[in-house]
């Protein structure tokens, strides 16, 4: 879970276990599992120096090897937050905890600020991803933070866009359980077919305003009597035939208009 001691590290402890030998020993678990001292054993070995161990005797030996690792290691503060908010992940915890109080409980254990804890329960969540590099240090907890928070936003932004979906596209929302379509997809796809019945809404409005108001207009007037054959604009000749069809279709839409209820 810790990451290796780095070279210079290494070297600084080296030195102090070949000029002072082992000052803190080696600490075991009633097992005989190590809890603390890997990297000094291994300078030990390597200085043929007799190591010196002693017994965890408390009740929480995987607490107390998180607490004084951290302690004593040289990490920054968002790799010891990452560390242990892994390794409180893969615990059990008091159930009747709260996830604020579970914070706080680690954050006195460990020294770790709350708030750095925060930040990488965040990251823990939402890019886990994420979780090796940070303790690595490959990238910085605020770094890893900050894409979590892209990636919480966009998940919430996708259970929202398909709980809209299934009520007002549900064939879309129907792609999207089935994986032929991301949230994202199939939202756009909504905005677009909003989009084009907007048009043709428009188009329409435009279109029967423009032709039922001058209909309406001509009545009681002599414009149908003035009506001439040889100025009739091409390709649209006014016949019986088409007087029936605009008769009918003021009829469906006289219709339309009583069980809308529009004036």
């Amino acid at each position: 879970m810790f990451p290796p001691l780095t070279d210079e590290e290494l070297h600084e402890l080296t030195e102090s276990v070949r000029t002072h030998g082992l000052r803190h020993p080696i600490v075991l678990g009633p097992d005989g599992i190590l809890l603390d001292g890997r990297h000094r054993l291994a300078v030990c070995k390597a200085l043929g120096v007799e190591p010196r161990f002693t017994t965890y005797e408390g009740d929480d030996p995987d607490g107390f090897a998180l607490s004084v690792n951290i302690r004593q290691r040289k990490l920054t503060t968002g790799q010891a937050a990452m560390i242990a908010t892994k390794a409180q992940a893969g615990t059990k915890t008091n159930e009747h905890f709260s996830r604020e109080e579970a914070m706080r409980s680690l954050s006195e254990r460990t020294g770790v600020p709350t708030a750095r804890l925060e930040l990488a329960d965040m990251v823990m969540r939402h890019e886990p991803e994420l979780v090796e590099p940070v303790i690595t240090r490959t990238v910085g907890l605020d770094k890893a933070h900050t894409i979590a928070l892209t990636n919480k936003a966009r998940a919430q932004a996708s259970q929202e866009h398909l709980a809209r979906l299934r009520v007002e596209a549900p064939d879309l929302a129907d792609l999207v359980i089935m994986g032929e379509l991301t949230a994202l997809q199939a939202w756009n796809k909504h905005r677009d077919r909003i989009k084009e019945d907007a048009r043709q809404r428009r188009v329409a409005t435009y279109l029967l305003c423009d032709v039922v108001t001058s209909l309406a207009q001509a009545r009681g007037t002599r414009t149908f009597a003035r009506y001439d054959p040889q100025f009739q604009a091409p390709g649209r000749p006014v016949t019986r035939e088409t007087i029936a069809h605009a008769m009918t279709a003021l009829t469906e839409m006289d219709a339309v208009w009583r069980e809308r209820n529009l004036p």
